[in-house]
């Protein structure tokens, strides 16, 4: 028992019961050790020599020089075991033998790719979510890779924007939740582990609401609006223990992200005591420059330590000026120890000191090479991906002996545009990916025939294949249309001014409508498009998005009611691009259009309505769901009493399926002015066909808080609209008064 005592104590003093120092006591042994130019050092990260994704301007014999002398703290777009291996044995021959960090942008999927990420968003399944980071991260792990730069986390209201693909879409709540579901996803039983990698989330912050949604493009707001709709996601993801933070390539309100106290300093580490570490994105330190906001490098440099970026991500601006800025008295020592002891924190925790070699493992990455369990997964993931916007007449569930079946687009025959962006690229991946004529192919009855025409290219004015596809439709019981933009379109510095379909995809279009066919209308897209002729005149249109390595399995599953499609918008889609933004939740105003037929002095169009066509949370089913019985446990509460709320859902169709029960709010009267409704809760349910479920939600005053003019972060009483329904604008509703 004396022993057990005299154990205990000298963990107490800094020790764990076998007498290892802690992680602490060992990074600042080392930063003693080391030299000014080794901290800096391990601030350092540079790309790989193959894969690029930003401007590059490596010298790589220079690279690996600096490798070698420890003045590199990590490598991005290294992987592989053998290659991950090689740059690592670079590292063993520096002074103090510090390994390396590799990263790698996996976004959504590694090996086997997942559906993009704004399609897993309309899933609203945060335990596939998560599920497929855990896929993605042993399967990154198993390459040698240590840190993904994801999950995206950035609100986004405007489509222009090519990278609102990479995130959640519009809300905070569902932004929040589905981050976290990608953290854990990513980090699984913790840092350390061989199936899991260091998540890292970006861009902080509000890199979303880059104005006209262009890329890398200024965001002006107050900070108000900063703090209540683009912060929570971040500041969830650091209470929750993500590895790494990415800044933004924006300034905030004219100071650039990269430098940003306010954000970095004043709340990541500071209010929320964050204690991981922040890396630039690509050549952000050094674009402060064109920026407008530091005169030269040098300038950079030291704005971007002294605003918190702890890694420069390949400007090449830390290694060559820090030091300099250092000796000179400009910058302070203690923030370079500071920056440079979280990145070696991480490599302790990665274990990485005790074998620099543990992640590039031979027999990990053949084992998760090509494994069909995830594949299975991917395409159950992708089915739960796909939104119905339209089955008029029911069309779909298509029967899998209709004699015969047209399939006509520019993507009917793609196999790597189904990755869409951001994507790992593979060698085999022409032979592994199942296009769309392949997954339907292959689940027609053996007597049926499906017939093919590309009709055109995806982005062209060129109409000689139209007559092919005409005719070919004239063949044909149905036809379905696989049209769309191109898999990079949307993505990083793919913004569009227009998000229409691209070419003479429309044209093409409307001449197959012109023979009178049956039509059901595939979308694939990173992002919401604009397509009223079509929403309009085509009777049936599911929107598919980019549904990753199984693409052409999942969608032949939702066609032919293998799967019933429960997906939901996490988008409001636009009429025009003169409405963006657009977003459910905007505030009212003084003169609030009632409808869209009065539009006199108003806040209206007098050209347009003022809803999106089709509105966040919207999706249709195989089957139908009734909302009844909607119950409040009080009509009038007190302090923190919490609001307990119930709806019974219904299916009153043919077929089982999946329904998102969406739970809303609305403060009526406020401080400040809020939202005309917010998501405060969501439950995706299965129902048997014939059977009704209680769907129970409770509300709580944590739940009514916001922040106001002076970033008071609290509630206030009055009346409340609480809503529940099947979409933002399908809504049950209910008023309560909430006193303090």
């Amino acid at each position: 028992m004396k022993r057990v005592y005299f154990l205990l104590a000298f963990s107490a003093f800094g020790w764990n019961a076998y007498g290892q120092k802690t992680i602490d006591q060992k990074v600042a042994e080392l930063l003693s050790k080391m030299t000014l130019e080794e901290k800096v050092g391990q601030m350092v990260q540079y790309s790989g020599f193959e894969y690029a994704t930003g401007p590059q301007h490596s010298n790589s014999a220079a690279v690996l020089e600096e490798i070698k002398k420890g003045k590199v703290g990590s490598m991005l777009n290294v992987a592989g075991s053998e290659e991950t291996r090689s740059f690592q044995k670079l590292a063993m021959q520096s002074r103090l033998k510090i390994p390396l960090l590799f990263g790698q942008d996996v976004i959504h999927g590694y090996r086997t790719t997942f559906p993009v990420n704004l399609g897993q968003a309309a899933s609203w399944d945060l335990g596939m979510i998560e599920k497929s980071e855990r896929i993605a991260a042993t399967e990154a792990a198993a390459y040698g890779i240590h840190w993904t730069f994801a999950p995206m986390v950035d609100i986004a209201r405007d489509p222009r924007w090519g990278r609102v693909m990479e995130g959640s879409g519009e809300d905070t709540y569902l932004g929040t939740k589905i981050g976290l579901a990608r953290i854990k996803g990513f980090q699984g039983r913790g840092l350390g582990s061989l199936d899991a990698v260091m998540a890292c989330a970006k861009h902080f912050a509000a890199y979303g609401a880059a104005v006209g949604g262009r890329d890398y493009n200024s965001v002006d707001m107050s900070l108000r609006q900063l703090n209540e709709t683009y912060l929570p996601p971040f500041k969830a993801a650091a209470e929750a223990g993500v590895a790494t933070f990415m800044n933004s390539f924006n300034d905030i309100n004219g100071i650039p992200a990269t430098a940003n106290q306010y954000i970095q300093r004043d709340l990541l580490k500071g209010k929320w005591n964050y204690k991981g570490f922040v890396v630039s994105d690509w050549g952000s330190i050094g674009e402060m420059v064109p920026h407008g906001y530091a005169k030269d490098f040098n300038e950079a440099a030291e704005r971007a330590i002294q605003g918190g970026s702890d890694m420069d991500m390949e400007s090449r601006v830390y290694m060559a000026e820090l030091p300099k800025l250092v000796k000179e008295g400009k910058v302070d020592a203690k923030l370079i120890d500071d920056a440079a002891g979280r990145i070696l924190t991480k490599k302790f925790e990665m274990g990485l000191f005790d074998d620099p070699y543990r992640f590039s493992n031979e027999k990990r990455q053949k084992e998760q090479t090509d494994n069909q369990e995830n594949r299975k997964f991917g395409r159950e993931f992708g089915a739960k991906s796909i939104v119905l916007l339209k089955n008029q007449g029911n069309i779909l569930p298509l029967s899998k002996t209709t004699k015969t079946v047209a399939l006509i687009g520019p993507f009917g025959k793609e196999t790597v545009a189904n990755h869409g962006f951001w994507s790992i690229a593979f060698k085999d991946d022409n032979q592994r990916i199942v296009s769309q004529f392949d997954g339907i192919k292959n689940q027609l009855d053996k007597n049926s025939t499906l017939l093919y025409a590309k009709g055109c290219n995806v982005d062209d004015q060129d109409k000689t294949q139209f007559a092919e596809a005409v005719e070919t439709a004239k063949k044909a019981v149905v036809v379905i249309m696989t049209l769309g933009e191109g898999h990079a379109m949307s993505g990083e510095a793919k913004s569009r001014s227009t998000i229409g379909f691209t070419g003479v995809q429309e044209d093409l279009l409307k001449e197959i409508a012109k023979t009178g066919k049956p039509i059901i209308l595939m979308i694939n897209a990173g992002r919401p498009l604009i397509f009223n002729w079509a929403a309009d005149n085509i009777p049936t249109i599911m929107y598919t998005w980019w549904l990753g390595t199984e693409a052409g399995n999942s969608i032949a599953d939702v066609l032919f009611g293998t799967v019933n499609p429960g997906g939901k918008l996490p988008m409001s889609f636009p009429r025009t691009e003169g409405q963006i933004p657009v977003y459910y939740n905007h505030y009212n105003t003084g003169r609030p259009a009632k409808n869209n037929t009065d539009r006199n002095y108003v806040s209206a169009y007098i050209d347009l309505d003022n809803d999106p066509k089709y509105p966040f949370g919207y999706g249709l089913s195989y089957t139908d769901f009734k909302y009844s019985d909607m119950v409040l446990s009080s009509a009038s509460l007190t302090g923190n009493q919490a609001l307990n709320i119930s709806v019974t859902v219904s299916n009153t169709g043919k077929y089982d399926g999946e329904e998102v029960v969406q739970l809303y709010i609305r403060d009526l009267f406020g401080k400040v002015v809020r939202p005309v409704k917010e998501l405060k809760g969501f439950q995706k349910v299965f129902i048997k066909k014939g059977e009704s479920k209680k769907v129970e939600f409770k509300l709580t005053p944590e739940d009514l808080k916001f922040f106001d003019d002076n970033l008071n972060f609290d509630w206030e009483g009055g009346e409340f609209d609480i809503m529940i329904g099947t979409n933002s604008q399908n809504v049950q509703t209910k008023r309560i008064s909430w006193s303090k």
